[in-house]
């Protein structure tokens, strides 16, 4: 039963929950150093699995235009197993681990080359880092890593990331993958002290339950902190999304950049201005906003998998 004084307390909150998001986009003006993830699906036509190269590039554009304003840009992008079994005639996945990882060795050479010719045309550097789970254990490794992003964004370069599929093998769990290249967008943005993660993917942000599944399902717009709750919806609407990140997988990447001091937006890639009107301002996809950890680790994340 409603109370006297619980409506006017309602809209109260809803209203400070409104204003803090409205600030917290408006912030989003003043980010520096940005990492963009787009999945495979997102640069593929799904009729064929052919890459979508009016997509790709759209979004060099966008990217390039946002160095133009004086970001720096990091773009994890999948696509080479893809890429790779379109070459080879392959129809459907992999049939084998080694078969992946062949599909990856020609797949990640065809996608760096449409990538280098298409930023070439914007007068702009792409480059090339693959990382693997041992590169971000190993002390060493990591350092070099950091210090290669870091000299690359001060020549002015993009660098594109991907898991190397080579030599990753996704068979054996939280050994030696990342899981998805939505975690690992998230551990670049940690690694290099991203401002940004903006995560692409093929639903318009987060929902209270799969909207494909449940009219019901609500849109949340914003969230300030990442709940027990919010992981538990996650872990049952992972599903929804195509490719090895799913919905928990998003949740996991939200919880490590904002742990790390980044926010973190979802949004649909279906139209890639979008990461515009993010980089505006603009209210779009779902906004997780930083809340630095001080307790975060990145080698505890990658040693004890979030949940």
């Amino acid at each position: 039963m409603e109370r006297y004084g619980d409506a006017p307390q309602a809209a109260a909150r809803q209203e400070m929950g409104q204003d803090a998001e409205s600030r917290a986009r408006l912030e989003l003006k003043n980010k520096k150093r940005l990492v963009i993830k787009i999945g495979s699906s997102s640069l593929t036509h799904p009729e064929t699995g052919d890459m979508n190269l009016l997509k790709i590039e759209r979004l060099v554009r966008i990217i390039s235009d946002l160095k133009g304003e004086g970001k720096e840009v990091v773009l994890v992008s999948s696509g080479a197993i893809a890429a790779g079994r379109k070459a080879f005639h392959h129809k459907g996945k992999p049939d084998s681990l080694a078969q992946k990882q062949a599909f990856a060795a020609v797949g990640q050479a065809r996608l760096m080359m449409v990538y280098q010719r298409m930023f070439a045309e914007y007068n702009q550097i792409a480059a090339q880092i693959l990382l693997t789970k041992d590169t971000m254990v190993n002390d060493a490794s990591r350092y070099n890593a950091q210090n290669t992003f870091d000299e690359l964004l001060a020549l002015g370069a993009v660098p594109i990331v991907n898991e190397n599929d080579t030599v990753s093998t996704s068979e054996i769990p939280l050994v030696d993958n990342f899981g998805d290249n939505d975690r690992l967008s998230a551990i670049v943005a940690a690694l290099i002290g991203a401002d940004l993660l903006i995560l692409l993917s093929d639903i318009d942000g987060l929902y209270s339950d799969d909207p494909r599944k449940n009219s019901q399902a609500r849109f949340i717009s914003f969230v300030p902190e990442i709940t027990r709750e919010l992981l538990d919806m996650g872990k049952e609407t992972s599903g929804s999304d195509v490719g090895t990140g799913g919905m928990a997988a998003k949740l996991a990447a939200a919880r490590i950049a904002t742990d790390s001091g980044s926010d973190m937006v979802i949004a649909n890639a279906d139209q890639v201005e979008v990461i515009h009107e993010i980089a505006q301002g603009n209210r779009k996809g779902t906004l997780f906003t930083a809340h630095r950890n001080m307790d975060f680790d990145l080698m505890h994340y990658l040693n004890n998998e979030y949940g």
